[in-house]
């Protein structure tokens, strides 16, 4: 970092940094830190002992389990990347943040979004798609305050007293400028009411998109801004400078043009075109270079610093942050490969993985970070480092209990799967699999309750130590102004890379062309090739009472532990029926092919059972499945179908180029009813008395035609 604070004229402007800003994300870092993991916890156990989701309907894992991922993500994550950017920054660029008013607003802005998303998650508003579940409303208010947020940044920048862009500041502008992309890309959607809306894209292309974003979102909200965070307070707090210049221009270029490519390995072995999964795999395999980069630049950083490591408890946390990122990004190339997502997807091991660099790298450096900011800002020491310390030691046992046995169990689950008996049937029924995993799921909850007794640890070490200090809300500073900067401290020898160091609208411009690259060249063709995605002349479009059931299905968010997508694979067309081919699924906006079984694929699961089967299983799980660890739904045996808004999804789907008739809005409830009393029928012939208007018929319906349209075809065929 170079040292501009005086110019020729020795003349030093005095200005102050505003610390009020960065104390406010602080604190809602720690809320959200403790909001976010107890229910990660709550969800834990909810697999372990399901009486746990209480038989109402805001608390069923399906419910709460988008609600951790949320605040996790956004709440915690989030409100942490914006403490570390907002505290760097202003020093970074020698300059007080652009403007105070936008700070407050985005804070303000931010956390509103937060409470929003709370409560409209465990109210069932959904859309359905994973890290992307906030309906449209929300997303245009995250589009606006993510405007603010640049907005504040890049005045900031311009301002400023610096002239030379350190590294972090790269980072935070990479990512500024993805996430604007990634998010407007993946929100497109049309709303049929106030709250509620269908993803634009369908299927295949929604897939595509949407796991575009939500791998790139773990690159650019989960990555790249606190690698930014990573190159200043690791230094900050080492006293050691960068270990290498070059290698950060390497890992920063190589990381913002490869990442984006790399969504396919999401969907290896899907209905997903086969040259897109190879991009995905051949992108992700490089990652290994430039992830690796950064990581080995962040402890190399500490070369002659082992001492103080084994001293500071907040180098301690960022040693395993930093090696955490090195592991995850390690695995996440090795399960793009083929041969082994062909083990790992569906199972337990995404999870572990996911984990790894969650709660090492992204949990373990925020603790660091606040553990190193609040005594500066207050002015005084850390009330207590042994307490910080068990903190570590605590968390780091809790990691370990986490993700080792979700390791054991996905390797578990992804062979019980396959396995077959000598006379070539399955050896494991699905059910059989899910009992075995409840002693993993036990174990997970425990290191999941260890890790979140740290954070409660760290509440009280770090209240303590505000209650001791004295906050410097506006700390006093001075430094040069930028245009009387002539001095070449260098000796007239730049690096090439000076030129857009020192131009940040320019690296802006690069780095959204730079991401954009991969983006358009695996999505464009998806949508205007019609041979990605053939067409299946048996497949139609649902009856109103198919489409009302399947967004309550979503509502529900049953995709959380059901997939719909049977791979190419002896053991799951055995168990499941015909693998998935691309256009069975052009009218489902959004696609629902789930990222984890927790419960049995269901692609194929339209006619398998009676109705009466699908009534009981879902007022109580375990009457049809003994042992099953599903919750059961007593509120849609009770709550009308809405069909007022009927008329509104018809017209929402014509319009996405869904093929009902003209003004069939105007007679779909019609056959709505016909439908729900022929299954009121069907069910009262079995002995259950049920009102057609109840949701479960809905609900009924959908589950009884999912997959039937191909079967339907071979039948067909076959004649």
């Amino acid at each position: 970092m170079s040292n501009n604070s005086q110019s020729s004229s020795g003349q030093l402007d005095k200005f102050f940094y505003d610390n009020k800003i960065v104390k406010m994300f602080a604190y809602a870092t720690i809320l959200w830190s403790i909001v976010g993991m107890l229910v990660g916890v709550i969800i834990a156990f909810q697999l372990v002992f399901p009486q746990l989701n209480l038989g109402l309907e805001y608390t069923t894992f399906g419910r709460l389990r988008p609600l951790h991922t949320n605040a996790v993500i956004f709440a915690f994550i989030g409100n942490g990347i914006f403490m570390g950017v907002y505290y760097s920054l202003q020093r970074l660029m020698k300059a007080r943040m652009f403007s105070d008013k936008l700070s407050k607003i985005h804070f303000w802005g931010w956390q509103l979004i937060i409470v929003l998303a709370a409560l409209t998650l465990v109210s069932g508003i959904t859309t359905g798609k994973e890290y992307a579940e906030l309906e449209w409303p929300i997303d245009i208010l995250i589009a606006l305050i993510w405007v603010v947020f640049g907005w504040n940044m890049f005045g900031t920048i311009i301002k400023r007293r610096e002239r030379h862009l350190y590294v972090a500041v790269w980072f935070y502008i990479a990512t500024f400028v993805t996430v604007a992309m990634l998010h407007i890309v993946n929100s497109f959607e049309i709303p049929f009411s106030w709250i509620k809306s269908y993803s634009w894209y369908a299927g295949v292309q929604d897939a595509l998109v949407q796991w575009w974003y939500g791998h790139n979102a773990v690159a650019f909200f989960l990555t790249t801004p606190y690698l930014g965070i990573m190159y200043y307070f690791l230094p900050k707090v080492s006293g050691r400078p960068v270990y290498s210049y070059r290698l950060s221009i390497i890992h920063f270029w190589a990381l913002i043009f490869l990442y984006i490519w790399a969504g396919p390995h999401h969907l290896l072995y899907t209905a997903l075109p086969d040259w897109a999964q190879s991009l995905g795999t051949v992108f992700s395999v490089m990652l290994i270079a430039p992830s690796w980069g950064g990581m080995l630049n962040g402890l190399l950083t500490l070369r002659g610093a082992w001492d103080k490591v084994r001293e500071d408890v907040v180098l301690k946390f960022m040693v395993v942050a930093v090696t955490a990122y090195g592991m995850a990004t390690f695995e996440g190339p090795m399960l793009a490969l083929k041969n082994v997502n062909a083990i790992s997807h569906y199972t337990d091991w995404t999870i572990a993985h996911v984990h790894v660099g969650a709660l090492g790298w992204n949990g373990f450096l925020t603790f660091a970070v606040l553990y190193w900011l609040i005594p500066k800002m207050f002015r005084t020491n850390l009330y207590s480092q042994k307490i910080a310390n068990w903190h570590f030691w605590i968390g780091t046992l809790g990691i370990v209990f986490y993700v080792i046995p979700m390791y054991w169990g996905g390797f578990m689950q992804s062979l019980a799967w396959k396995e077959f008996t000598p006379e070539g049937q399955l050896k494991y029924q699905f059910l059989e699999t899910v009992t075995q995993m409840r002693p993993f799921y036990l174990m997970r909850a425990i290191g999941g309750t260890l890790y979140l007794g740290g954070a409660l640890m760290m509440l009280y070490n770090l209240v303590k130590t505000i209650k001791a200090g004295s906050f410097v809300g506006d700390e006093a500073a001075e430094a040069a102004p930028l245009t009387k900067i002539y001095v070449d401290h260098e000796g007239g020898q730049h690096h090439w890379h000076r030129w857009i160091e020192r131009r940040p609208v320019q690296m802006l411009v690069f780095s959204l062309v730079l991401v954009a690259i991969g983006g358009l060249i695996e999505i464009v063709p998806t949508f205007l090739v019609k041979s990605n995605i053939p067409t299946i002349a048996s497949v139609k479009p649902y009856t109103p009472l198919e489409l009302q059931g399947r967004d309550i299905y979503v509502r529900e968010g049953c995709y959380v532990c059901h997939s719909q997508m049977v791979r190419p694979f002896r053991s799951e067309v055995a168990r499941y029926g015909e693998y998935s081919k691309a256009g069975e699924f052009v009218y489902d906006h959004p696609f629902q092919w789930g990222s984890k079984r927790t419960g049995p694929d269901l692609a194929r699961i339209g006619g398998k059972y009676p109705d009466s089967w699908h009534y009981n299983h879902m007022y109580e799980p375990t009457s049809m499945s003994p042992g099953s660890i599903m919750p059961n739904y007593p509120w849609l045996f009770e709550k009308d179908i809405n069909i007022a808004l009927t008329a509104a999804k018809i017209r929402a789907m014509i319009t996405l180029g869904v093929p009902y008739q003209q003004g069939y809005d105007q007679i779909a409830n019609d056959d709505l009813m016909m439908q729900a009393k022929s299954i009121a029928e069907r069910l009262a012939a079995d002995g259950i008395k049920t009102e057609p208007n109840k949701e479960i018929v809905a609900l009924i319906a959908y589950l009884q035609r999912v997959g039937k349209d191909i079967k339907l075809e071979q039948k067909t065929a076959s004649k």
